[in-house]
């Protein structure tokens, strides 16, 4: 059974799954102010998959018996100064909420909470791929500088992103 403080802590992290998909969008709209069609595509196939985060925390917490709650939040950022600055802040938000993952993760075996323990075990895994997605692209908007050619081949390579939901879900 979910403890009060578990389910308090599984609502907050729907509401920042939802602020992160809200802080995507801002990225990649700043994006597609820049013409970089590519890069925008990538933050609002992020902004996808943190919505559907947020949903299979909302639909978890109904499974159990319990009730979503729903707040809001602050404006995200929306101006930058690179492309390079957008990912930097996306790989920091994303060590961000590892570790509110991790702390969920404490919480569910402190309470011997089975069954969210099984749950969370997605989300970290999926937070490791994350972070190392971010990092990847950081490392390359690195290397490529001033080669604006590279620069327009990834944004290119960005461009065929999409976002399928795992076929369990």
């Amino acid at each position: 059974m979910l403890s009060d403080n578990l389910l308090a802590e599984l609502n907050k992290q729907i509401n920042l799954e939802f602020f992160s998909a809200q802080m995507y969008l801002a990225m990649g709209a700043y994006c597609k102010a820049e013409n970089l069609d590519g890069f925008a595509n990538f933050f609002i196939v992020q902004a996808e998959e943190e919505r559907f985060h947020a949903m299979k925390i909302f639909n978890f917490i109904n499974t159990m018996g319990k009730r979503a709650t729903i707040t809001g939040f602050e404006s995200p950022r929306n101006e930058f100064k690179s492309i390079l600055e957008t990912f930097e802040a996306g790989y920091n938000h994303e060590q961000f909420v590892t570790r509110r993952f991790y702390d969920l993760m404490d919480i569910a075996i402190a309470e011997r909470e089975h069954a969210t323990i099984g749950f969370l075990k997605w989300f970290i895994d999926e937070q490791v791929e994350e972070e190392d997605l971010f990092d990847s692209l950081i490392q390359k908007l690195k290397r490529i500088d001033t080669d604006s050619n590279a620069f327009f081949m990834l944004d290119n390579e960005l461009l065929t992103r999409v976002f399928t939901p795992p076929a369990n879900e």
